[in-house]
């Protein structure tokens, strides 16, 4: 099969930290594992297919989605593509959720044995970069969590590492450790606090920042309705109120009444020649600070279109002024203390 190579405009932004450029848009691969509806084997294979031929070059997994499939699908790819294209493309996977969620599983030991289960996966022997996975609030302070990160490193198990955290207080914990590469957090219109504090101290330490569920869980892509159906496995039914995992995860944490009708406002402010979800997207990467967003694609025409909003311009103030009042008006209770 011959594969296009990646278009070459797509804006890359490096980390600080380690030198690591990333494509400014890159893929959130949960949905090509589990819990957003079945993808099957070659849609799959095709939505990675369609975001690199855009010009994404950094893919975001964990060992948790699908129980490997989506790393093992992405090692697929990267056999697929050889080894020179391959070079070019950045992984980041996570690890922490196959376990019981208490400190005391955070051990070098256990790093080491999923380290070996997300390499094997991937096919890989060096994991580019290695996220903590939203674990429990105290492994953000043990001292002993990132000696054992360090020693991955020593090891070339992992090239670096970073966290993905669910609260700004974590962020910042973990902003202060001195080799932390990246913190991926919610980031998008309708979850704005990271702006306050996260962003401005990642940049002084040269800490990347990866912005996930930049479309609230589709919410700002305004196709959703209240009569909307999602299946028995999509979490936006069986974690619309925080039963599985942290409800922030879902929706943004936004009840889905509040953001439908939030959603509809903010429609109103996308340019015309701009669909609400890119616009979405370009709201996300002109915050100072963020180095990639990471929306999902269920097929390749929706990578492509996440691809091109990397293209449009800026938003201009006034619309900028008018997302933040709309948060303010209809948000920011909800919202604002609790993340």
């Amino acid at each position: 099969m011959t594969h296009p190579s990646p278009a070459p405009q797509l804006e890359h932004r490096t980390i600080g930290r380690t030198g690591r450029r990333l494509s400014v848009i890159g893929l959130g691969t949960w949905q090509l594992g589990a819990d957003w509806g079945a993808v099957n084997h070659d849609e799959a294979l095709a939505v990675l297919r369609a975001a690199h031929n855009a010009g994404i070059t950094f893919f975001d997994t964990a060992d948790v989605y699908g129980d490997g499939r989506s790393e093992r699908l992405i090692g697929q790819y990267l056999q697929e593509v050889g080894t020179d294209e391959a070079d070019g493309i950045q992984v980041a996977t996570k690890m922490g959720r196959r376990a019981v969620q208490t400190p005391e599983e955070f051990t070098l030991d256990n790093f080491r044995r999923w380290n070996d289960r997300s390499r094997s996966n991937l096919g890989v022997e060096t994991l580019d970069l290695v996220q903590l996975h939203c674990p429990p609030t105290a492994v953000f302070s043990s001292d002993a969590v990132y000696d054992a990160l360090d020693t991955l490193v020593d090891e070339k198990r992992i090239a670096a590492y970073g966290v993905s955290v669910e609260t700004c207080e974590e962020a910042l914990t973990a902003i202060a450790r001195p080799n932390v590469a990246s913190v991926q957090i919610i980031l998008n219109v309708f979850r704005r606090k990271p702006l306050e504090r996260v962003l401005p101290a990642a940049a002084a330490a040269g800490v990347g920042i990866i912005a996930r569920v930049p479309l609230a869980s589709g919410l700002l892509s305004g196709r959703y309705r209240r009569d909307t159906v999602f299946g028995a496995d999509d979490h936006r039914t069986y974690n619309r109120h925080g039963e599985s995992f942290d409800v922030g995860e879902t929706f943004s944490g936004v009840d889905y009444e509040t953001g439908l009708q939030a959603a509809v406002e903010f429609a109103e402010l996308t340019p015309q020649a701009s669909t609400p979800a890119q616009n979405a997207l370009r709201w996300v990467i002109q915050q100072p600070g963020v180095t990639t967003v990471i929306p999902g694609a269920r097929t390749p025409g929706q990578a492509r279109s996440n691809a091109a909003s990397a293209h449009l311009p800026a938003l201009p103030d006034a619309t900028l002024l008018a997302l933040e009042g709309l948060y303010d008006r209809r948000l920011r209770a909800q919202i604002h203390p609790r993340w």
